[in-house]
Formats: C-alpha cells, structure tokens, sequence
C-alpha cells in the first residue's frame, strides 16, 4: 500500500502556524510543522504546515470556516448581514431546527443566532417573599437558595450550550451541514418573552424553531412556546417538527400558501420568494373561508394566481379551497393527496382579546399537522 505522503497546506510565521496546527490537531488532523529555527523559533518566518494528502478534505474545511473551529481567534467585531435566530432547548427538535438554518444561512450568506433561556426561580417565587409586622422579610432563606439554584441554572445551560455547539462543529466538519458562522446566547426569562425581544431589537430574518410531534405537544412545553411566537412575534418564524418529509431546503416542493385574497398575500409571497429564491416550488393557493363567502373568493384568488405566475418564474401555481366548518379536515385531505412539503401562512397582527378568543390559523396547524410551517407577519 502506497503510503500517505505529506503536503504543505500553508506557509506561516512560527506563531500563525503553531496556531493553526493547534486548531488542525483538536479536530483531529496530524500536523507536522518544518523549517522551523530551533535555536530562535519565533524569528522563523517560512514555516510549512504540512499534513496527510487523505486529511486534506477535511483540512480545508476546517481552514475554510476558521472562525467556526477557533472563535476565540478572532477579533469581537459589529454584528453586519443578515442573521437567523434559532431557539433551543438543547433536543433533537432542536438540532433538527439548526440543520434547516444552517442551510438556509448559507444560502443568504447569513449569521446565526443560537438562543437558550431558562427561567429564574427568584422570578418565580417573587410572590411568597412577603412584609411581616416585624418589619422583616419572610422566605428570605427560600430566596437564598433560589440564588444558588439560579446560578446553578445558568452553569447547566452554558455546559449544555457548549456540548450542542460542539455538536454543530463536528456536522459541519463531517460535511453533514453546510458551513455558517454563529454565536450563541444564554439568558433567563420566559422563552416566549425572550425570542420576542431578541427579534424587535435585531430584526432577524428568519426564527428557525424546533416543535415536537403534535402527539406530544399537549404535554410539552415547547409546543405552547412556540405557538405563543407565532400569535405574537413580527418576524418570519420557521417551525420544523421532528420528523421531516425533505433532507435540505432544496428538496422543498409541495407548498400550500393559506391565501387571504387580500393585499397581504403580495407581502407574504414576496417574503416567500425573498426565502428560497432558487428552490423550485410547486405552490398551492389554497382560499381561506369567511363568513360572508364560505366557498372563498373565486374571482380574487384569479388574480392572484395570474400576479404568482407573472412575477415568481422560479414556482408554478395551483388553486384549491377549504370549507368554512372543516378547515383543518380538508387540509389533511390535501396534505394525503399531494404529500405537502411546507405550509405558508400569512399572520396578520392582533390584539390581545383577538388572540385569546380566536386563535390564528399559524396556531391551530401547528398543533396540528407535523408539516413545517412558514408564518410570515403581514
């Protein structure tokens, strides 16, 4: 057998190429550094790094993303481009969600946000900490050890961030997902409170949130997270559910986009279109019933089909309808027919009452259909 001969990777003052042979050997490839000065090593400045041909693949790779597989290299520098949020809790929903973004990321040249929070006992037990006549405060000792349950908290979750980005850095360096800069961020507070937050002050473009199957999310929390996101966050919100119809977003094909007959629809397809520019979509326009036209709006979906056709060459169109009584029904008959990849859903704002008292439809699909479902606020 012909034996593994060495190449130079690069050439590197002393400093530059014992760093890089540092990151190299902690992702696994053998480095050997050459004309190196052993009598005055950092006065070199022609030192070859070299390693096995067969790791070159993954040499590149790591060289490539380098700011992925050593962060702490780099300089802090401003926040700039588009960036993804993706809330995690650290499961395989999770991971599932991360996949899809990286993807994503990539294609938009974009950064990513991992973002975990937990909640504060303090917060939780503010209630029981009460004046007494004495003029002293009661549950004081209860407090204490909410503090040391807090801090407790918070090591958890950065151990437990860390494990999951290096996660991440093993897909990427096996070439499971594609390469995309990301930063993560542990806080506490209420998750819905949090991402909510997160996206008014940084405007992502798009939230990328793992949900459990809908057998499961009755019992779970991250079901009511997410759908509390969807009725209330101004920005695009991805959900994907444990199990998936499609590997990669290029594999997307059967999509049903909830049309409102209204104005909206161009914000929401246009938004759309922004998305996944390249992938070619097989859309479905199906009419949304009212009350005062329960068969929908023949006429205004025509048009809206002919505007679809006209400025999205990269999709082609279909139309079909629910009925007013049976909506999410009909949709199942739909999603058995023709195997729906991602449903698209127009989100208009509301009040809190009109949330309260009338779920949206984003809300009542995502409990249930285990469909991944793109909400676009209109």
């Amino acid at each position: 057998m012909q034996k593994d001969r060495l190449i130079t990777i690069a050439i590197h003052t002393y400093e530059k190429a014992h760093e890089l042979k540092n990151i190299l050997e902690c992702e696994g490839v053998k480095v050997t550094l050459q004309n190196v000065n052993l009598t005055n090593p950092v006065v070199s400045s022609g030192v070859r790094v070299r390693i096995n041909e067969s790791d070159l693949p993954l040499a590149l790779r790591l060289i490539e993303n380098i700011e992925i597989f050593a962060p702490s290299a780099l300089k802090e520098c401003p926040e700039e481009g588009p960036q993804l949020l993706v809330p995690v809790d650290f499961s395989t929903p999770s991971m599932q969600a991360c996949k899809l973004a990286f993807h994503i990321a990539a294609a938009h040249k974009a950064r990513i946000k991992l973002l975990h929070t937990y909640v504060d006992p303090i917060v939780n037990n503010s209630a029981a900490l009460q004046l007494t006549d004495s003029m002293s405060y009661d549950g004081i000792s209860d407090v204490a050890m909410d503090i040391e349950e807090d801090k407790e908290l918070s090591k958890i979750s950065r151990k437990q961030m860390s494990d999951f980005e290096a996660q991440i850095r093993e897909k990427i360096k096996d070439g499971v997902i594609p390469p995309a800069s990301f930063t993560s961020e542990i806080t506490e507070g209420l998750p819905e409170e949090v991402i909510n937050d997160y996206a008014k002050a940084h405007h992502p473009l798009l939230i990328v949130m793992g949900t459990r199957g809908t057998d499961k999310q009755s019992r779970d929390m991250l079901g009511s997270v997410t759908a509390e996101v969807l009725d209330t966050c101004r920005s695009c919100v991805f959900t994907i559910p444990e199990s998936l119809r499609f590997k990669t977003p290029d594999n997307i094909r059967e999509v049903v986009y909830f049309a409102s007959s209204k104005q909206q629809d161009i914000l929401a397809l246009d938004a759309l279109y922004r998305l996944f520019p390249t992938v070619s979509l097989s859309v479905t326009l199906l009419a949304i019933p009212s009350r005062k036209k329960p068969q929908g709006d023949s006429a205004a979906l025509a048009n809206l089909m002919e505007y679809c056709k006209e400025n999205y060459p990269a999709y082609t169109f279909k139309t079909a309808s629910l009925s007013l009584s049976h909506e999410i029904e009909d949709f199942n008959g739909l999603d058995n027919k023709s195997q729906v990849d991602m449903i698209v859903v127009p989100t208009p704002k509301k009040n809190i009452f009109a949330r309260l008292f009338n779920p949206t439809l984003a809300h009542k699909l995502l409990f249930h259909a285990d469909i991944p479902m793109l909400s676009i606020p209109v």
